[in-house]
């Protein structure tokens, strides 16, 4: 017999899993299922998580004893156990509990998991996202919907696993995938030095590390005077700012491919240089782009500003931002994230080979390095010409060609 802190579990002969445990009665019972049959499982994992959840019931006060008529459990109930179970990042166990309080819960979470039907999850689909209240109070969020779908599929895969319902409901095919219509336009040369010249001083090095070093906004808000190597021209990525409802979190990369360095563009060398000479202070550990109210990391609504601003006089002119800057440029479409698309597409002209890419972005995946790899306008066109070129040298024209008798 295996022990655990609370319960045992033990093989039987019939190569299944028998669980037991003490009862708040003060008599030890073993797994039975609601109709008082034994119940037995395939293998130690699914005992030990069997005993799990019924810990919590028995703590929650929700355990009845085995031979009385126990009330099913609720998906939102089941959600909570399985969300408290997982090893999520801070972020995005918050997202989690969103997606379950704004979208699932409020249509399914009451629903007991065995009377949750295909039927019943099309007609959630069908509506999710689509709410009056909460943070997705927007007509047709496909994003929202995808992500709900796919938690909601997580959560009863998990309680097939768990041997808690026969079938997972949820298998309408692409409901998982957002369908996004925005497509991504990198900026051109001309549009970013007008966006780097709009930009506070402070923060135009900001915007240019974004492009050319394929910066995330998190990634350069705890970016430190440390990080920076100008002599060997290198700039080293070893954490990021992230902002949760408790307040910001400085964290590691999510992946290994994310902690390393990066080589910086000869051009920016010397605006960089300036950056550290006049808005950055001594300490190795001194931000390079600091809050100026309270000089920690730098908040996304800091660097986006406004658009425009209306004077006294009423005339309109654009706001001190990223938001100010791109209108200038023409480029209102243009979001921020976007420059770090921009950059990879502009490394991949220059000949760089996927891995290239993929090392320069901190990626572990071509899948997500071509995500940011995108056409720059004209490309086409050049890529046609120099093709022509190399028929030229190569080719005999038809039409200097010999007609056949």
């Amino acid at each position: 017999m295996a022990t655990r802190r609370w319960g045992a579990v033990r093989k039987l002969g019939s190569g299944r899993y028998q669980a037991s445990y003490p009862g708040p009665d003060g008599v030890r019972h073993t797994a039975r299922t609601e109709d008082d049959r034994p119940l037995t499982f395939t293998s130690e994992k699914k005992a030990n998580d069997w005993l799990t959840r019924t810990h919590v019931a028995i703590q929650e006060g929700r355990w009845v004893a085995p031979g009385a008529k126990a009330r099913p459990m609720t998906l939102h109930e089941y959600a909570k156990t399985w969300l408290d179970e997982r090893d999520l990042e801070v972020r995005s166990r918050e997202h989690a509990e969103q997606l379950l309080r704004d979208h699932i819960n409020p249509a399914l979470g009451d629903k007991p998991l065995t009377g949750i039907t295909p039927a019943l999850v099309r007609e959630w689909y069908a509506k999710v996202a689509r709410a009056t209240t909460g943070k997705y109070a927007k007509p047709d969020r496909p994003v929202a919907r995808a992500h709900a779908y796919g938690t909601l599929r997580s959560i009863m895969q998990t309680a097939v696993h768990d041997e808690l319902i026969p079938a997972n409901p949820c298998h309408i095919r692409g409901a998982g995938r957002a369908k996004t219509k925005k497509k991504v336009r990198p900026a051109t040369l001309p549009e970013l030095g007008v966006i780097v010249a709009e930009m506070p001083e402070r923060l135009r090095v900001m915007v240019q590390l974004a492009v050319w070093c394929s910066l995330r906004f998190g990634e350069l808000a705890e970016l430190r005077r440390g990080d920076v190597d100008l002599k060997n021209e290198k700039v080293w990525v070893r954490r990021g700012v992230v902002r949760t409802r408790s307040g910001r979190l400085v964290k590691t990369p999510k992946s290994e491919a994310g902690i390393d360095d990066v080589t910086i563009p000869p051009h920016i060398i010397e605006d960089l240089r300036n950056h550290l000479r006049d808005h950055v202070g001594n300490s190795p550990d001194a931000l390079l782009f600091p809050a100026s109210s309270h000089g920690e990391q730098l908040a996304p609504s800091t660097l986006y500003g406004r658009a425009s601003i209306t004077t006294k006089t009423g005339k309109v002119k654009p706001g001190r931002g990223f938001y100010g800057a791109r209108e200038v440029a023409g480029r209102p479409d243009l979001r921020f994230h976007d420059l770090r698309h921009t950059g990879q597409t502009y490394a991949a002209t220059t000949g760089a080979n996927l891995r290239e890419l993929m090392a320069r972005a901190r990626q572990s995946s071509p899948a997500a390095a071509l995500r940011y790899i995108h056409e720059v306008d004209g490309r086409q066109q050049e890529i046609a010409q120099q093709m022509s070129d190399l028929a030229k040298s190569n080719v005999v024209p038809l039409h200097t060609r010999r007609a056949q008798p």
